[in-house]
């Protein structure tokens, strides 16, 4: 086990022990987002109408108000996920460390503003 060479200075370390997590968590919000979101395609196409008050009254019901806030957490907590690991791969050093900070910003952002939103509607505020 030389120090020279790129495989002696890796051997024995193992795995980082997150890949794991992390990967079961990008499938996990995969498969809540599909669920999530074919309900709401079909919650949307049996209203008699898209107007803005027939979606209001719809979405100030609790059930529907509830799924829509786990939709974006959810999106925004997948696609958090997914952008992670293309700077993970493809950012080195600082400039990583600034990515990832801005996309953990960004999601939060994101998904506060639709949770707002969501909120806001369903107290019948808009």
């Amino acid at each position: 086990m030389g120090n020279g060479t790129s495989i002696g200075r890796v051997r024995g370390l193992g795995a980082a022990k997150a890949g794991t997590h992390h990967w079961l968590l990008q499938r996990f919000t995969a498969i809540g987002n599909l669920l999530l979101f074919l309900w709401l395609l079909v919650s949307l196409l049996m209203m008699p109408s898209l107007n803005f008050i027939t979606v209001s009254d719809w979405i100030s019901r609790p059930v529907p108000a509830t799924a829509i806030a786990l939709l974006i957490v959810s999106s925004f907590w997948h696609a958090r996920l997914g952008m992670q690991v293309m700077i993970e791969d493809y950012f080195h050093g600082a400039n990583r460390v600034g990515a990832i900070i801005a996309i953990n910003l960004a999601a939060f952002a994101g998904a506060a503003f639709g949770l707002f939103c969501v909120i806001r509607l369903a107290l019948g505020g808009a």
